[in-house]
């Protein structure tokens, strides 16, 4: 079972792990954070956008925001590693004080895994989870590591994002309708694109069909309404999904977990 950590003094990270998980893998999917995990034990076959490469413990895998992803272990074997989820809008502030962003906007990165962080990522994870930690060890420990990883990774790893305005209206048109029941030649209208060509051109951009999109945009909705404790067959309804049933099979196809396990692990009073 997965164990997650949050804390209201720092509600920009929210930290994932698993320990010797046996058959936990994921759909293709994608997250509205930055997000970097270390693998501790087992292989994994790691899928970011058109990528797909091997990798070990000791290595960390990274995810722009929108990038679709699935990292899931070989031969069904039990595997260990953590994830930590960061608000973009966080990051990016740390990249335009540093000088890494233009605009302020966050900056994509174009390297998905590397083995040079994976030290400094377990010591941070360890700060956070540390119940004798106050906020300011933990927020300098988080602004001190991925001031690091920018060091790191940029000015030659880190790429200015590019994009089809076009594409980017049909995602915000289902960002903005998620709970609709949305059809094809709406979306694509968005786009001022027709169907045929839409279909092609948004799965080249952004790695899946307009229809995963959409249950992945609700997903990261059901997420943010369960992290503040409300009911699930509420979340599921908020959320666009026909019932509760519906809800709890794609949450967990995404997220490896129940609503219910998310929720409970998340709870204020469970930290």
């Amino acid at each position: 079972m997965p164990s997650f950590w949050r804390d209201e003094a720092l509600p920009f990270l929210e930290l994932r792990s698993v320990s010797r998980g046996q058959g936990v893998c994921y759909a293709r999917h994608a997250h509205e954070t930055f997000s970097i995990g270390a693998i501790t034990q087992g292989s994994t076959r790691y899928l970011n956008g058109r990528a797909s490469q091997l990798v070990g413990p000791g290595t960390v895998a990274l995810m722009n925001p929108g990038d679709m992803h699935a990292c899931n272990p070989t031969d069904a074997q039990a595997w260990s590693y953590s994830m930590l989820h960061v608000d973009a809008a966080w990051l990016a502030a740390i990249q335009d004080e540093l000088g890494y962003s233009v605009d302020g906007s966050f900056r994509p990165f174009a390297e998905t895994a590397t083995t040079a962080l994976f030290s400094g990522l377990q010591a941070l994870q360890a700060v956070l989870v540390d119940e004798g930690a106050g906020q300011l060890e933990k927020q300098g420990a988080a602004i001190g590591f991925f001031s690091g990883m920018l060091a790191a990774l940029a000015p030659g790893q880190v790429t200015a994002p590019a994009a089809d305005p076009r594409l980017a209206r049909a995602a915000e048109f289902i960002n903005d309708n998620f709970s609709l029941d949305l059809s094809l030649a709406e979306i694509s209208a968005a786009a001022g694109l027709s169907p045929a060509h839409f279909i092609r051109s948004f799965k080249r951009r952004f790695g899946m069909t307009p229809h995963a999109y959409l249950v992945n945009r609700r997903i990261q909705v059901g997420r943010s309404q369960l992290r503040r404790g409300l009911p699930i067959a509420e979340v599921a309804s908020n959320a666009g999904f026909a019932d509760q049933a519906h809800f709890q099979r794609a949450f967990k196809r995404h997220v490896a977990a129940t609503p219910g396990q998310y929720r409970r692990a998340l709870a204020p009073a469970g930290r």
